[in-house]
């Protein structure tokens, strides 16, 4: 272990197990309140990444996320939202996790370990200089990730990550490095906890950034939803009802016969 390595350092907290609930509770949320602080500060490089993404997807490129454990886990939680809520492809933002689909729930013993693998598992996509692949590890030294940037960058292919601890051999392998440094965890080394609750924030302020600017919001809404349920049903007939003033029963209608709220408002603007 280096000695910047943040996120494997002891906890400011001992003695946990005789603390109240109460007492818990409160000094995990005593951390928590460091992972804010720690994105802003990481808000230039984020910026500095997304808007080469936006550019790059704007001409056909994909976003890969590239993790192991928590990290990979935090990556396809983030891609596998993006068609439902921008009503995109699946094959727009794509995460893979060290050993595969079955690591979401499970474990794959050494997998993260293997420097070549990350690679091998984009080549099954036929990954090209237009798409970017972001690592994330909150240690910065994952094998996994590490050999699958490392890779695409030697070609052609822009590289990030996100990580939380500073100057990491995988910071040192990308175009763009977001560090986070959110300080030792309350459990120490328990990463699922401030490191990817920055992790979380960040994939956020990506993806949510990247689809503004693929103009699948309009004002504030998400007008290119799919109507997965419900619920989204009645948001978009609402969203539907405010822009063009129709009654609801008309709005439902026209929801679902044309399956999304843009749909609906661009035929009423070629109707006028």
């Amino acid at each position: 272990m280096t000695n910047n390595s943040i996120t494997e350092s002891e906890s400011l907290y001992n003695n946990l197990e005789e603390m109240s609930v109460r007492k818990l509770l409160e000094n995990i949320h005593e951390e928590d309140k460091k992972v804010l602080p720690a994105v802003h500060q990481a808000i230039p490089k984020i910026e500095k990444l997304v808007e080469q993404v936006v550019e790059r997807v704007k001409k056909g490129g994909r976003l890969f996320y590239v993790g192991a454990g928590t990290s990979g886990r935090l990556g396809i939680l983030d891609a596998s939202e993006i068609p439902p809520t921008y009503g995109v492809g699946y094959d727009i933002v794509i995460g893979l996790i060290a050993g595969g689909d079955q690591a979401i729930r499970k474990a794959v013993e050494s997998a993260e370990d293997n420097f070549e693998l990350g690679w091998q598992d984009l080549q099954d996509y036929g990954i090209n200089k237009l798409d970017t692949v972001i690592g994330i590890a909150a240690s910065g030294r994952t094998p996994y990730v590490i050999g699958a940037v490392t890779k695409a960058r030697e070609n052609g292919i822009l590289t990030g990550c996100i990580t939380n601890n500073p100057g990491s051999a995988l910071a040192q392998s990308v175009d763009v490095a977001i560090e986070a440094i959110v300080g030792p965890e309350f459990v120490s080394g328990s990463t699922r906890m401030k490191s990817g609750t920055s992790q979380k924030l960040i994939l956020n302020m990506i993806t949510t950034t990247l689809m503004i600017k693929l103009d699948r919001v309009k004002g504030n809404r998400m007008i290119n939803m799919q109507l997965t349920n419900e619920k989204l049903v009645q948001r978009g007939t609402r969203m539907i009802m405010e822009e063009l003033g129709f009654d609801e029963q008309k709005s439902k209608r026209l929801l679902l016969l044309h399956g999304s709220v843009n749909k609906v408002l661009q035929a009423y603007k070629k109707e006028e």
